[in-house]
């Protein structure tokens, strides 16, 4: 395990550092944006900018690496994001926290694409699987340490933005001093979202949905939290539950998705995503039932992405699936914009527990389009299924099309195994 691991082991850290970061902010906009006296249309926006921001990184970066190569447009992404942290404090208004959240969302993205373009490029058809997993356990649990982290200081000053910029300052160094340059970013074109859904309508579906509840949970979470009157440490325990029970689910979903028809646990896990959302809007001021409201529900998200695109893949030939990861991504983006926009907008019509009905409605949604599609496709053979792998919503168009092709390769690895266990067994006879 640890040779696995060797040649990565400094982007896994620095990815950490940077999670760190971001982590810290996306909480920190909610805290301080209810001591600026912001509405939650206004952090809405905020948010929305951010994605805007993340999808239009995923777009341009690669031709930036291909003219200026990786470690240049890691360290120029890296430092503007870094200076980004701290001018939030600088000037308290939603235009200026839109504009920033813009060019954090751009960078991110941008680092992301970077990073992974090391990771893939150092990872084997062998290895592929255990360093994709290490990879997303690696950035969930920046996020998570990220809440801890904000207990330490007080959101009214400028020292929690600054810690969040130095976090990712450090993570330059562990990356940039050990990495080689990785081969530039191939840029494929994205399958035509018309297309997509005509080849892969519930995995399509599916994404822009997922798209709508990540952004909401990890954008206006923190601003639900201020807003019901829950303190500073309570806020960054109820994001941290948000993200912990993706840990602790992905495993079980996951040995699901390779045994039973995954639209059944599409249906399934959507129906009981809702059900948890419910249970946390009718719970009122029960802290702790808030927390398990949100652990099950932000729990159940992370895994029905990864298993909305193994679906998606078990539709799709293997050559579309570069185009067609880009098409998810940017299906994915569309989503996330809008998610927060509407969240917003009914928190500010009724009360802040719209942002569990907006939550749950998405995801009933959901459950009501994979029952419809069971009625109009068989289902795919367990064991003519792709296997599969975890991969974090926020993940780039190469991961996501390194994770199905390691995905297909399993696959037809067991397919042959079944196969020589058959002829074996023939043989005996």
């Amino acid at each position: 395990m640890g040779s696995i691991f060797s040649n990565v082991w400094a982007l896994m850290l620095g990815i950490f550092f940077i999670m760190l970061g971001n982590g810290m902010h996306f909480t920190l906009i909610g805290l301080r944006g209810e001591i600026e006296a912001f509405s939650a249309a206004e952090l809405a926006v905020v948010t929305s900018g951010y994605f805007a921001g993340f999808l239009l990184g995923a777009r341009q970066t690669p031709l930036l690496i291909r003219k200026v190569g990786h470690v240049r447009v890691f360290a120029a992404l890296g430092s503007f994001m870094s200076a980004a942290l701290i001018a939030f404090t600088l000037l308290a208004e939603p235009w200026s926290w839109t504009l920033l959240r813009l060019l954090v969302g751009f960078c991110m993205s941008g680092i992301y694409v970077t990073a992974e373009s090391w990771l893939n490029d150092a990872a084997t058809n062998e290895n592929r699987g255990k360093i994709l997993s290490a990879y997303m356990i690696a950035q969930t649990l920046g996020i998570i340490t990220a809440q801890a982290l904000l207990t330490l200081g007080d959101a009214a000053t400028a020292s929690l933005f600054i810690a969040a910029s130095i976090m990712v300052s450090i993570s330059f160094g562990p990356i940039l001093l050990t990495v080689t340059p990785a081969p530039a970013a191939e840029i494929t074109r994205s399958m035509p979202l018309g297309k997509l859904f005509g080849r892969a309508p519930l995995g399509t579906t599916g994404v822009f949905l997922l798209g709508s509840v990540y952004a909401t949970q990890s954008g206006m979470g923190a601003v639900f939290g201020t807003q019901i009157g829950l303190t500073t440490d309570q806020v960054v325990l109820f994001i941290a539950m948000l993200f912990a029970g993706a840990l602790v689910l992905q495993y079980p979903i996951g040995w699901l998705s390779d045994r039973m028809d995954r639209r059944g646990l599409i249906l399934i896990g959507s129906v009981l995503a809702s059900g948890f959302c419910v249970l946390g809007w009718a719970v009122g001021d029960s802290h702790w039932m808030l927390m398990t409201a949100a652990f099950l529900s932000g729990g159940i998200t992370t895994p029905l992405y990864a298993l909305l695109l193994a679906y998606a893949n078990d539709t799709l030939e293997p050559e579309e699936m570069p185009a067609a990861s880009g098409g998810l991504v940017l299906t994915f983006g569309i989503g996330a914009i809008i998610g927060p926009l509407l969240t917003g907008w009914a928190m500010e019509q009724w009360d802040p527990f719209a942002f569990w009905l907006t939550l749950a409605g998405t995801f009933a949604v959901l459950a009501v389009y994979a029952a419809y599609r069971m009625t109009r496709r068989a289902a795919v053979p367990a064991e003519d299924t792709e296997s599969y792998l975890n991969v974090l919503p926020t993940a780039s168009p190469l991961v996501v099309e390194a994770a199905g092709a390691w995905s297909a390769d399993q696959g037809d690895g067991a397919d042959a195994q079944s196969t020589v266990r058959g002829s074996g067994h023939g043989n005996q006879v």
